[in-house]
């Protein structure tokens, strides 16, 4: 007999959620006030279950989520406790996608500004916790993640061929400029275009073209920015060393999830940048609930085979052995 529940029916989208949260207990109990400061004193990240998450899967047909670590990431509160969060966290979801291989996959965090700790927790993570990528934030204090301190970082995760998904976070520059209005609402979009750029200045998309990158809310605003961006890089000699091919070649090769900008605006000026080959889905829970991005998708006007490639398909390709 057929459930009447939306997500068991013949018409389950079997999304895979590119952009789905954890936070691991003991992770929360050493990053709380962050947390906080992060949400502007919204507790709602910190009350996040495995089994709330698999809840609000089966209410709108999410069939295998990735996890990653909400802001901070794993860098926070120096070196080594920075360490101490990334294992943490690694182990803890690496568990999770052992006990529910169909359901969950895990981002391993990494302590990016500790190159060696980073480097490191790689090898760890893919040798021995079998990560599906690596988990990075847009920028690290004062640095943003196409900074040459961290390139040899990602020489290591070309070699792996891995799959790399940037989140969004306040660099300390822009944290609180406008009063009453937290990070997330206009820094967070910004600093994914700030990331972007700072691999393109730095050569890192060009030199290490077997990376998979996953960018977040639709871009962000680059794809606003993408001709201004482009118009920057054609006006120095041509072509620029850091992007031999062009911006826009590099641009086209990432992906971005549509996570909390399904809106039709967002969606227009993504699909407008990149075919949609590039586009996965995601719904930034628990920051947001999955319910907006999904009823957003699911009425938002593209043919039926659109709607499959970025609920489903598109991500098979980067996670091939959530097809079983």
């Amino acid at each position: 007999m057929e459930s009447n529940n939306p997500a068991s029916s013949k018409t389950n989208p079997r999304r895979i959620d590119v952009h789905h949260h954890m936070l691991p207990p003991e992770y929360a109990n050493l990053t709380r006030e962050r947390i906080l400061q992060i949400t502007s004193g919204d507790p709602t990240v910190l009350n996040w279950t495995s089994a709330v998450t698999l809840e609000q899967m089966e209410q709108f047909g999410v069939a295998s989520a990735i996890l990653s670590l909400p802001v901070p990431g794993a860098w926070h509160g120096g070196r080594e406790n920075s360490r101490k969060l990334a294992r943490i966290a690694n182990e803890y979801g690496a568990r999770l996608a052992q006990d529910h291989p169909e359901r969950f996959g895990m981002f391993a965090a990494i302590p990016l500004p500790d190159v060696e700790g980073s480097l490191k927790e790689i090898e760890y993570a893919f040798d021995a916790l079998h990560a599906d990528g690596v988990y990075l934030q847009t920028s690290y204090d004062d640095k943003w993640p196409g900074d040459p301190a961290f390139a040899s970082v990602f020489d290591e995760l070309n070699r792996r061929k891995a799959i790399v998904f940037v989140h969004p976070t306040e660099p300390v520059c822009c944290a609180q400029l406008i009063p009453g209005i937290p990070s997330n609402v206009v820094e967070f979009v910004f600093d994914t275009t700030r990331a972007i750029v700072s691999f393109l200045i730095g050569g890192t998309f060009a030199r290490c073209p077997d990376i998979r990158f996953i960018f977040c809310h639709s871009g962000g605003t680059m794809p606003v920015l993408a001709a201004r961006i482009n118009g920057f890089f054609q006006a120095r000699a041509a072509p620029a060393p850091c992007v031999p091919n062009g911006v826009m070649h590099e641009l086209k090769k990432l992906h971005y999830d549509v996570a909390n900008a399904t809106n039709p605006s967002s969606l227009a000026a993504l699909m407008k940048l990149v075919p949609t080959s590039q586009i996965v889905w995601g719904s930034d829970f628990p920051y947001r609930q999955v319910g907006p991005t999904a009823t957003g998708w699911d009425n938002f006007e593209a043919a039926p085979e659109i709607k499959r490639a970025v609920n489903r398909d598109n991500a098979l390709r980067l996670f091939p052995r959530f097809g079983a």
